[in-house]
């Protein structure tokens, strides 16, 4: 079929056409080994056309292909990775395509090359990304073992094909008995740190196995399994899938042996710096909370009414910033929870700030929106002197109210409003120059590069300031 194929719609050697038969014969394997349908795929005398010359599916999972597909065309517009690899010989990865059903999958592809390096074919796994069971653990075999695996099976039927010497896992395969005939230099390489000195063909699995599984185990799975063993200094990700015969008498084992150490090192790093930046949060926010603490102090030994309002607001900017680095230290993360931050203040606000005997609410609410630490700290002192604003003008006259804080999430810009039903005020005769709103528009205008709008009458007021995302 495939010599028939290609000589209708392909300029094929005879020889190259040799080299795809040879290929195809491992397709039930890597069916099998990658949990996905296999395809070889050649391009055709039309640019945009490419022809389905073979195929397997695996035959221990659910295959999306009602009908055989060998002979039909994948058009450019709904396999771009396969036109693309045919075209510049690169391996594409994750891509999605629109099968010959109709399906949603993604794709990864490998090329196929002749003896003088020409692209002849791709290799092609497909795994439906319109289910959801198993879709992150075949996704995670796909995108770590298609390119390499397939690459390195090709290499079986072709001892002159030097590609599994670049291949960065090691590879070892056991036949029915769990003797080993066939290893990768990488394997080997791994098993000489390791300590061995006999050649690792002609050895038994029980010799060889890191995790401690049987070889009969092994035999009798229907799926791949996968482990990760530490041994001397080496953390080392374990692998295996079984190889069939006619989809029925199983022939053996292949085991895939991944070093992993460098990234579990720098996964430890990551930790390790997780910690200390929650470290230095919660050292920023102690020190803030004791310079509170000591404005407290010094407040009452004031006797002047405008001087303690003074503190008092001071003691709200530096609580308002202390409670950002209190959620980062909990967290150990630069991004935080804006409604997180703005819940925290308005505790503080309540118990600080609303005198006894008034019922005033504030109430968080809107969207959720992660922005980074500095972002938040500014937002944060926006936020709260707004809220102190409303709390000593908007009320006057009264013992209660509501003050809402709304955050709305856009796509490029978001923004909060804080918004109060109380007295209202003639914005024209607001004071410029003080303290407070000078704080707000320099905040919004210099760090959050965004734009503030006030709009107040006898029914309340309403600020409303953007920031972008």
């Amino acid at each position: 079929m495939i010599y028939k194929l290609c000589k209708v719609h392909t300029y094929l050697t005879d020889k190259d056409i040799k080299k795809l038969e040879n290929i195809a014969n491992n397709l039930p394997l890597i069916a099998d080994l990658l949990q996905a349908d296999i395809f070889i795929d050649c391009m055709t005398k039309d640019p945009d056309v490419a022809i389905v010359v073979a195929e397997a599916k695996p035959c221990n999972f659910p295959s999306m292909y009602q009908q055989s597909v060998v002979g039909e065309f994948a058009l450019r517009k709904n396999e771009p990775a396969v036109l693309r690899t045919l075209e510049i010989g690169m391996p594409t990865r994750d891509l999605r395509a629109i099968t010959q059903e109709n399906k949603s999958v993604k794709q990864n592809v490998v090329p196929i090359r002749n003896d003088l390096g020409d692209v002849i074919g791709v290799l092609i796994a497909e795994i439906d990304i319109t289910k959801s069971i198993n879709e992150k653990k075949n996704m995670e075999i796909l995108s770590e073992t298609a390119e390499k695996l397939t690459e390195a099976l090709q290499t079986f039927s072709d001892t002159g094909n030097p590609i599994h010497y670049h291949i960065t896992d090691g590879i070892i395969i056991f036949n029915s008995n769990g003797i080993s005939t066939y290893a990768n230099p990488v394997a080997k390489n791994l098993y000489r740190k390791l300590g061995y000195i006999d050649d690792l063909i002609g050895i038994h699995f029980n010799n060889l196995v890191l995790d401690g599984k049987r070889f009969s185990e092994i035999k009798s799975q229907n799926f791949i399994s996968s482990s990760e063993v530490y041994i001397s200094e080496l953390t080392l990700k374990v692998k295996y899938a079984v190889m069939k015969q006619r989809n029925i008498e199983v022939v053996g084992v292949i085991m895939v042996i991944r070093d992993i150490s460098d990234v579990k090192a720098k996964e430890k790093e990551l930790i390790l710096k997780s910690v200390a930046i929650k470290e230095i949060h919660h050292r920023v926010k102690n020190n803030l909370q004791t310079i509170a603490s000591l404005l407290r102090l010094q407040s009452r030994r004031v006797d002047n009414e405008t001087a303690k309002i003074a503190f008092n607001e001071s003691i709200s900017r530096i609580l308002s910033i202390a409670v950002t680095h209190e959620i980062l230290a909990q967290k150990g993360v630069d991004d935080v929870d804006i409604k997180t931050i703005l819940s925290r203040i308005k505790n503080k606000v309540i118990d600080y700030s609303i005198p006894k005997n008034t019922r005033v609410r504030i109430e968080i609410t809107g969207d959720n929106l992660n922005i980074d630490s500095d972002k938040a700290s500014s937002i944060a002192l926006v936020v709260n002197e707004l809220i102190q604003n409303s709390l000593q003008y908007a009320f006057v006259g009264r013992n209660e109210g509501i003050i809402e804080v709304n955050i709305q999430k856009g796509s490029m810009y978001s923004n909060i409003s804080i918004i109060d039903n109380g007295v209202g005020f003639d914005i024209k005769s607001t004071r410029p120059g003080s303290l407070g709103f000078n704080i707000v528009k320099s905040i919004v205008k210099d760090k959050l590069h965004g734009q503030i709008n006030i709009q107040s009458n006898s029914k309340g007021t309403k600020v409303m300031f953007d920031f972008k995302n």
